[in-house]
């Protein structure tokens, strides 16, 4: 038989089996393996600007497959209550097969350089920080080039990635793992985080190009489905889980 063959984004190494997400014509995201599943709360900083995820409440995925939600209207949130097969919303896939980097632009700055493609934006705003990613890219010294790094590298979306080397880009090491992120500064809940090159699969068979960060959709209303292009903080979207941060230890 002959083996599948899947596009993995450069920098990125594909989760070993049995992880992956296979995504349900009608309904949820249907999650294979066990991967943990935590809240993952964005954190400002002093000056008030997005700086690092602060870790939450975790979710079991023992259930095998363990379905959450897509539609955005289950009641019985992060996992999916069957309430998809009522709701009035569109659950096609509009994404396209393309890789990430084919619609990117591309900025070569002194230190190094930074790939950006907004149709994957989610909306978390790592990259505003210090002058903005696009403006630190540009500048010269070590300072600005570490800078660049890290906002890259905490685009959860993979929206943007940076290079100090010319053969690949710069990423951080995940475990395969899933995050459900929520963004107090803008009072609402945002995206499915997909870590660790876990595949995510259409219900044709079709395996999105592997990466190492990828934001799905969790409100049902991205255009950009099954990916999330920030809508959620336009509609105010709320998960209703638990936002108690006070006993939380560590961040990235």
């Amino acid at each position: 038989m002959e083996e599948k063959k899947f596009v993995v984004e450069p920098g990125s190494t594909p989760a070993p089996a049995p992880y992956r997400i296979v995504i349900d014509a009608q309904g949820p995201y249907l999650v294979y393996g066990a991967p943990p599943l935590r809240q993952y709360f964005l954190t400002p900083d002093r000056d008030g600007e997005i700086w690092s995820f602060r870790p939450g409440k975790s979710y079991s995925t023992e259930k095998e497959p363990t379905a959450l939600c897509r539609c955005g209207r289950s009641k019985n949130k992060p996992y999916c209550d069957g309430s998809h097969l009522e709701a009035y919303w569109d659950p096609s896939l509009q994404a396209s097969e393309e890789p990430l980097l084919n619609g990117a632009e591309i900025t070569e700055g002194p230190e190094v350089s930074l790939a950006d493609n907004r149709t994957f934006c989610a909306f978390a705003r790592f990259c505003d920080a210090k002058g903005q990613v696009w403006n630190l890219v540009e500048q010269e010294g070590e300072e600005a080039a570490q800078l660049t790094l890290r906002e890259a590298d905490h685009c959860p979306a993979g929206r943007l990635l940076a290079w100090d080397n010319p053969l690949q880009p710069h990423e951080p090491h995940f475990e395969p793992s899933l995050g459900l992120l929520e963004d107090p500064q803008r009072h609402c809940s945002g995206p499915l985080w997909v870590r660790g090159g876990i595949p995510v699969q259409r219900p044709d068979g079709f395996t999105y190009e592997i990466r190492n960060r990828v934001t799905l959709c969790r409100c049902g209303q991205s255009s950009n489905k099954p990916f999330c292009d920030g809508t959620h903080a336009v509609l105010r979207f709320q998960d209703q889980l638990p936002r108690n941060t006070a006993t939380i230890e560590g961040e990235w």
